[in-house]
């Protein structure tokens, strides 16, 4: 929702009515709503790839040989949900020696947790499995695959 709401305004005019016909403005700050930032953001990524494809012009060379060296390389590259910080360090053969990945989902962690915390309080007064439900869906808004692929949301409520 950060990205969307840094760079509105440099969506193209029909990305951008198509953000405000979903009801969305130029800032989004409901998490609950991330759905729909994404889905504005894939509807812009698959017009820029039309427009890469359509613009296209194969470069007479597709590839040069390379010949690997031992070093260590780094880069925080832009996913899906924040900045994926990487680095390996490869062998004169060009084997990966090691490698570190810090994903999104880690740092947005506390956050998560956090959001848990002042969440649940607001949801005391339904079912057990519908906090679980509703608590799902808000760890989801940051990670859409995380309480899906891992199943590590294990829910006990204390009314007492």
């Amino acid at each position: 929702m950060a990205r969307y709401a840094l760079n509105f305004d440099r969506l193209p005019g029909d990305i951008q009515d198509a953000a405000k016909a979903a009801g969305l403005g130029p800032v989004c700050t409901n998490p609950f709503q991330s759905i729909i930032v994404r889905a504005v953001e894939v509807l812009y990524a698959a017009t820029e790839a039309l427009r890469i494809i359509n613009d296209y012009n194969p470069p007479q060379q597709s590839a040069i040989d390379v010949k690997p060296k031992a070093g260590t390389g780094y880069a925080a590259t832009e996913a899906p949900r924040g900045l994926l910080y990487h680095r390996y360090t490869i062998d004169d053969d060009g084997v990966i020696k090691d490698a570190n990945i810090v994903p999104p989902t880690s740092q947005n962690q506390k956050m998560i947790e956090d959001d848990l915390r002042r969440f649940i309080p607001t949801c005391l007064d339904k079912a057990d499995d519908e906090i679980q439900y509703v608590s799902e869906q808000a760890i989801r808004n940051y990670d859409p695959c995380i309480s899906c692929a891992t199943h590590f949301l294990k829910l006990e409520v204390d009314r007492g």
